[in-house]
């Protein structure tokens, strides 16, 4: 039996004098396997008409924060073309909400990545993406004694290898600017917050 545990985070809701946008017309603009464009003529709440608001349609994110037993971090390092650098990140991959959950994309992303496997997830809050001007989230995992047990099934962009960094460099890795990536900055952040309450480095 999969053990997992869920933080649950209370949202606020605070008075607002500010409107949303109206959308008065929408079309899509690109289908693509690879990129989903739309076009929206959305009218402001100071009355100005825009007609070439562009939005990229953007599946779901699961991503893991993962720790072995030994409290590593397991890391990918891969090459990302859209700023063409090899960067250090955590395991991470997209999702259709319709058939799968985010956990269990987060379980099957942690193997299919790296070949670790976890029995105890436990869900971080979820974050928007780039909210501006994507429409998806990202779902954020901490993954707890992780062990390489499973079976690796890159996709055909991906080419990957897997480092391990103790949990205690990680601070320092990420103000060196070493880890760069926004969405795992913000799940190290998140999860090791919550480690800390947990005493997790004196276990």
């Amino acid at each position: 039996m999969v053990l997992y545990e869920q933080v649950i985070y209370k949202v606020l809701n605070f008075m607002t004098t500010l409107n949303k946008w109206k959308t008065l017309n929408s079309q899509l603009v690109l289908n693509n396997k690879w990129c989903r464009v739309k076009q929206d003529t959305v009218k402001l709440s100071n009355g100005t008409i825009i007609d070439d608001y562009f939005i990229n349609i953007r599946p779901d994110i699961a991503l893991v924060f993962p720790v072995t037993k030994n409290k590593e971090v397991i890391f990918v390092r891969q090459y990302r073309h859209g700023v063409e650098e090899i960067l250090l990140e955590l395991p991470a991959g997209s999702f259709d909400a319709d058939r799968e959950d985010s956990l269990s994309a987060a379980r099957r992303e942690l193997e299919e990545e790296t070949g670790y496997i976890s029995e105890k997830l436990i869900q971080l809050p979820a974050l928007y993406d780039n909210p501006v001007k994507d429409t998806n989230k990202i779902y954020l995992f901490l993954a707890l004694d992780a062990t390489p047990i499973g079976k690796q099934n890159f996709d055909i962009t991906e080419d990957i290898e897997i480092e391990l960094i103790p949990l205690i460099e990680i601070k320092e890795r990420i103000f060196t600017g070493e880890i760069c990536v926004s969405g795992s900055v913000s799940a190290l952040f998140l999860g090791l917050d919550y480690l800390s309450q947990l005493d997790y480095n004196q276990k």
